[in-house]
């Protein structure tokens, strides 16, 4: 199994350092955080853009991909009543694309609670089918560009639109295309009432990613959520992508973090594994 880190809980420190940090903790990857960077994607620069490249690749990591796409956007959604902001929601989310594809990367991970959340006076039928429609135009760009969307099941604490994994096959089933996939984040799938493991497996036709996380919002092994049966179901359908650890806290510090939580996720792969 490989192992990837995202980023923003590293805050202000040099991209480089937090490239070093990641691959010296035992990680292959970094699943950045487009706002991180400090100015809105559509405004990278090509040279920066080869210049973080550069950066993971002196600290001998690469990328999975992007996620929180829309975090600290503003006048973005993908269900809006405006023409205008859908389009310019959809052109962003084209650039995100490119920028993901330009670093290497090829995971788009779409959660964006508050992009994505019915507007005030529509109903949830109509913003779903305004949202399937962006979605699947943005899926030929990325198509295009060689990247994956991955859709994010959310409880209903953070939105009413997706909100868990059996909703987020039908939208991928619906739209049809390779582009368009989904992806299992353990924390979510904490919130439903179905066992995790039964959730893999019917997620597995079109599973392309996996974040990893407790059901406390801290990193794997930081809680109760036991990962061994989440491994074993996961080897049973054959995943051999990228275990993404996304933590929303870090009570003992980001670097303990890190090197506790691939521990855990390499042990508990291991059980696993020799079951």
């Amino acid at each position: 199994m490989r192992f990837a880190m995202c980023n923003e809980l590293y805050g202000d420190r040099p991209l480089a350092d937090v490239f070093h940090d990641i691959a010296a903790a035992g990680y292959e990857a970094v699943e950045l955080a487009p706002f991180t960077q400090g100015q809105p994607v559509t405004e990278v620069s090509p040279a920066e853009r080869a210049r973080i490249r550069m950066l993971a690749d002196d600290a001998g990591i690469g990328f999975t991909g992007l996620h929180w796409l829309l975090a600290k956007t503003e006048g973005l959604h993908v269900s809006a009543a405006e023409p205008e902001v859908r389009q310019r929601t959809l052109d962003y989310l084209i650039a995100l694309s490119r920028l993901c594809a330009d670093l290497g990367g090829s995971v788009l991970v779409f959660g964006s609670p508050g992009q994505r959340s019915t507007p005030p006076g529509m109903s949830r039928e109509e913003a779903g089918e305004r949202a399937a429609s962006l979605f699947t135009e943005w899926a030929r760009y990325a198509e295009a560009d060689g990247t994956t969307i991955c859709l994010e099941s959310l409880p209903p604490a953070e939105t009413d639109y997706l909100t868990n994994v059996g909703e987020v096959i039908e939208v991928v089933e619906s739209i049809g295309s390779r582009a368009v996939q989904l992806v299992l984040d353990v924390k979510s799938m904490s919130a439903e009432p179905t066992p995790i493991p039964e959730l893999i497996r019917r997620a597995a036709p079109h599973l392309a990613y996996v974040q990893a996380n407790d059901a406390n919002r801290g990193g794997p092994g930081f809680g109760d959520t036991d990962f061994v049966p989440i491994f074993g179901a996961l080897a049973e359908v054959g995943y051999d992508g990228f275990v993404s650890v996304e933590a929303f806290e870090a009570p003992t510090g980001i670097d303990d973090l890190a090197v506790r939580s691939i521990e855990y996720l390499r042990r508990s792969s291991a059980t696993a594994t020799a079951a």
